[in-house]
């Protein structure tokens, strides 16, 4: 078997094409091992998610039912956003579930951190389990959700399988919670 070269690429420089409090569109200057050089588009994000899967073994786990305009399409949600300036992302996952349901979760246990598209952005998202929850009202942003439920995790498995959860941190966190975390 012969050696194979490395194929860590190499980066020669990075230039702004459009610079927002949001996002950062960057020309990349990197040559693949081997290769020639070329410039990639490199979306930046001045911050992280955080996202929390609320688990109640009486309720089930509780979710938004959302529009999301880019797509145009309806789904399911677990409570999320953005980890601002000075966050811890478990802070900004309990404060997002707050805002989001009304609903203030229990202790939170990691699930796992990653980057969604990590071939064009660098974001991170963080998710996290939370054992039971405790109702504080109605959810302080009410512009989140056309509406705020409990699905029991049989209804949840089904909801997956009939790709009802259509955001890529969402499916990430109920899929990981049901695999590893023994949501029943």
């Amino acid at each position: 078997m012969t050696e194979q070269p490395p194929m860590r690429w190499t980066v020669h420089g990075e230039r702004t094409i459009y610079d927002s409090a949001w996002v950062r569109l960057c020309l990349v200057d990197v040559e693949i091992p081997g290769r020639e050089r070329f410039e990639h588009h490199v979306v930046r994000t001045p911050y992280s998610a955080a996202g929390t899967v609320v688990h109640d073994p009486d309720r089930g786990v509780l979710l938004l039912w959302r529009h999301r305009f880019l797509t145009d399409t309806w789904g399911w949600e677990v409570p999320a956003g953005m980890v601002e300036a000075g966050e811890s992302p478990a802070d900004a996952a309990v404060r997002e579930t707050i805002e989001e349901t009304g609903w203030r979760p229990g202790p939170l246990r990691p699930l796992t951190t990653y980057h969604p598209i990590n071939g064009l952005c660098d974001e991170a998202f963080h998710l996290f389990l939370a054992d039971g929850a405790e109702h504080l009202g109605d959810p302080t942003d009410p512009t989140e959700a056309a509406r705020v439920e409990w699905l029991p995790v049989p209804a949840l498995r089904q909801a997956v399988a009939d790709g009802q959860l259509r955001d890529g941190l969402s499916l990430t966190a109920v899929c990981y919670a049901l695999a590893f975390a023994s949501l029943d």
